[in-house]
Formats: C-alpha cells, structure tokens, sequence
C-alpha cells in the first residue's frame, strides 16, 4: 500500500460517482478514495472507444478490478455510432483540440446524469489521471456536465499529484492490467504505430 493521500470530497460526502475510462487510469484513484473512506460508484462510459473490441478489454479490466475490491461498476450503453454522428467535422481535429473538449462534455455529462439518477452528489473522473490529457478541458467539461443537474456537484481534482502516477505503475504491474496504447476513439489512433 502507498503513503496515503489525504483527499476530502465535495461537501465531505462519502459516496462519489467516478467516471472510469480505463482499469489503469482509475486504480490508483479508486484505491486513494477507499484510504480516506470515499466509496467510489465506477461509472464506466466511453462511447468514444473503438473498435469495440477495445472497449470490452477496457470494461473487462475496469470489472476485473472492480470486483477484486468489492465494488459496484456501471456500464453505460456503448453507442459509437452516436457518438461519431457528434464528432461529425471535427475528425480532423488534433489530439487536445475540440473534438476532446466535446467528448469530454458528452460523456461526463451521462456521469452527472446518472449520479443525479442515483442520489449520488459528487462525481470526478479518471481521464484527469492521464498526462495525455488537457486538466483544462476536463475540468470545463465537469464544470458544464454539473450546471445541467444543480444537485451535483463535480469535484475537481489533479489525479497525477501526491504520488498517484507512481502508485498506478505499481498497480498496473501488480494486477497485469492489459495497458492501452492509444486514448481510444479512432482519431486519436493516427498518433501511433499498432
């Protein structure tokens, strides 16, 4: 177990819904919220992954370390072809640029809405864990997703800091998860060599 982290969620709550996009990304936050008694609700949406394929190796891992902890995890419909249909123009976008800020918003805004649907009243997500990733954009998507549901509140916090990153890395190694090599939607695919 790392050194502890001492975090403390919006308005002290105990129960936090958490946007999982990946078993990597979420492992080290899932295990920093138990520490401080936060019982994370992972929230798996990720229309954006493809193929789909991809997606249920993510959502298996997110499962497989889900249940190793004892804890809930939600999956949301895999709907790619509607999210395409939203991404429609920006394809050509870079990786950073407003096809990720619209993707951002998409899907956190279904995490509000389902934490809102179950009473929950604070959500965050993973994809501030990732270095590949702009904080700015996801912490405006949050900031957008929880003006639509006033009874949520979305809880910005840095995800890389108080040893997180480093923690993840073990983890990773410790349950051998499957590590991705891309963000996930078929745009962000051009950067590499699969």
């Amino acid at each position: 177990m790392n050194k502890k982290l001492n975090i403390e969620a919006p308005g002290g709550v105990k129960q936090v819904l958490l946007h999982t996009c990946c078993a990597p990304c979420s492992s080290a936050i899932i295990e920093c919220m138990m520490q401080n008694g936060i019982m994370p609700l992972i929230f798996y949406c990720n229309p954006n992954i493809y193929p789909e394929e991809e997606y249920l190796i993510r959502k298996d891992e997110c499962t497989r370390y889900a249940q190793s902890l004892g804890l809930e995890i939600v999956d949301a419909d895999y709907n790619h072809e509607k999210w395409l249909s939203e991404m429609k123009g920006m394809e050509n976008e870079p990786e950073r640029g407003s096809r990720c800020l619209k993707c951002f918003k998409l899907r956190l805004l279904e995490s509000a809405k389902y934490a809102h649907e179950r009473g929950i009243t604070a959500f965050t997500t993973t994809l501030a864990s990732s270095r590949w990733k702009s904080l700015e954009q996801i912490e405006e998507a949050g900031l957008f997703a929880q003006t639509h549901y006033l009874d949520v509140t979305y809880w910005t916090q840095n995800w890389r800091k108080g040893g997180l990153s480093e923690r993840r890395i073990a983890i990773i190694k410790e349950y051998n998860f499957y590590n991705q090599r891309y963000c996930g939607c078929e745009f962000s695919m051009r950067n590499i060599n699969i």
